[in-house]
């Protein structure tokens, strides 16, 4: 019942005072605004990059490349295969922290040809799972087969900057079953990808604005980075056809060098990222093994840039919180000021209270309530604030990095606006209890 009534004798009290009530608290105003902003602009960067890395792979995805094995092995270095169709297998039988696997032998700069319309990419001899490891979706069509593996099949997955250059105007339904050339060699288009693009690409495109390049992905890379690019001009084919086409032969100076199935990139994806290090290792110490233990392979992992990620984002976050606390101190020092400039005026209307019965901790109470609530309507207001600089910021950031507001930031803000409220209350409501009853209704 006390702190009812304090709550309303503090309402008054502020209500009596509206203009200095406000300037009071601008400060915290200011430092609410500017702490929900920067937790709004860090979390909405957050999103951005982590939805661009989920769908570049995530940080389960881990690819294994060729180096040049140590020192003290390369005089027998020799008596490794090198990567070979062999790595995956072995990962595929025996290691139950990998979820998918899939050997990659590449074909760099391939002509893709049908009729008069040429467009250069890299195709891919892969596994089925190279669909899942990529987190890649279809729009239309099918997903390669064990069966187009066995049977090595001319058949390819393509990517929607190949629609657009060698089909025209045509919807990716009607490419279905037709033939492009590879390299000369005939492939029937048995599904076709969706559109990857960016946020903010998506919304321009939804709002019929062209972007530079005229909005053909067929023009090659716009003068702008399209972190989608190469999942857009991807190029699917089963790895037995690449090998049979394209690797049986290897002619140097005009010598064929005999078949070449060493593989150009080995991916799998994890089944559980928390047992990262663990599954590096399981896969290593398989790769020994068909390897004959020359260490001619390396790990190339996303967690670096995963951690690097994360660890700018929270000195971001950190460094602009900071600077937004330093207004909401700035605020409460406002709030001090003003409390301590109303227990002055107030001095014989408390040594009345105090002359009536009323505890000095009636007096605390009732200072420190004000206070709080200054710094309650300072923090609303301050979202107020907020959300309206936010809306103005969403129009002009891309729309992968728009802020986003979390719930957890708003009660963080508002948090610290009611604290910062408690702390500077105290020192005047301190003041204001020990006041002696005779010597405050002798004031004035």
């Amino acid at each position: 019942m006390k702190l009812w009534l304090s709550l309303l004798m503090g309402l008054k009290e502020i209500g009596a005072h509206k203009f200095r009530s406000i300037l009071t608290m601008l400060g915290i105003i200011l430092g609410v605004a500017s702490l929900l902003t920067t937790f709004a602009l860090t979390a909405g960067i957050a999103h951005g990059m982590r939805d661009f890395m989920t769908q570049i792979g995530g940080i389960e995805k881990i690819e294994i490349t060729k180096q040049d094995p140590p020192e003290e092995q390369s005089g027998f270095a020799d008596i490794s295969p090198g990567s070979t169709v062999a790595d995956a297998e072995i990962i595929q039988r025996r290691s139950p922290l990998v979820n998918y696997v899939s050997p990659v032998s590449s074909l760099s700069n391939a002509a893709l040809t049908r009729g008069s319309q040429t467009y250069r990419a890299t195709v891919y001899g892969c596994w089925p799972d190279f669909y899942y490891i990529n987190k890649h979706e279809l729009e239309v069509g099918r997903r390669l087969s064990q069966l187009d593996l066995d049977e090595a099949r001319h058949v390819c997955l393509i990517g929607q900057s190949v629609v657009r250059s060698l089909w025209p105007g045509r919807k990716s339904a009607d490419v279905l079953g037709q033939s492009m050339l590879i390299n000369g060699r005939p492939f029937t288009v048995v599904g076709v990808f969706k559109l990857y693009e960016r946020a903010s690409e998506k919304a321009r495109r939804a709002q019929g604005i062209v972007r530079p390049g005229g909005g053909n992905l067929s023009a090659g890379r716009s003068k702008n980075y399209d972190p989608f690019f190469g999942k857009n001009a991807s190029v699917q084919t089963p790895i037995t056809t690449m090998f049979y086409d394209y690797k049986s032969a290897n002619v140097v100076g005009k010598v064929d060098q005999g078949p070449n199935y060493k593989l150009d990139q080995l991916i799998f994806q994890l089944s559980d990222a928390a047992r990262f290090h663990e599954a590096v290792e399981q896969t290593r110490a398989l790769l020994n093994v068909t390897h004959r233990g020359i260490e001619d392979f390396a790990f190339v992992t996303r967690e670096e840039w995963f951690d690097s990620m994360e660890r700018s984002i929270r000195s971001t976050r950190i460094s602009g919180g900071l600077i937004a606390c330093i207004s909401l101190i700035v605020g409460g020092i406002g709030i001090t000021n003003i409390m301590l400039a109303s227990v002055t005026e107030r001095i014989r209307e408390i040594g009345v209270r105090r002359a009536i019965g009323a505890k000095g901790r009636d007096i605390f109470l009732q200072i420190i309530v004000e206070s709080s609530v200054i710094g309650l309507g300072g923090g609303v207001l301050g979202l107020g604030g907020a959300f309206g600089l936010l809306r103005l910021l969403a129009k002009i950031t891309e729309g992968e990095n728009t802020p986003l507001v979390e719930p957890g930031a708003i009660l963080i803000s508002v948090g610290f606006a009611i604290f910062i409220g408690i702390v500077s209350g105290f020192y005047p409501a301190l003041k204001a209890s020990r006041l002696d009853p005779i010597e405050a209704l002798r004031y004035g």
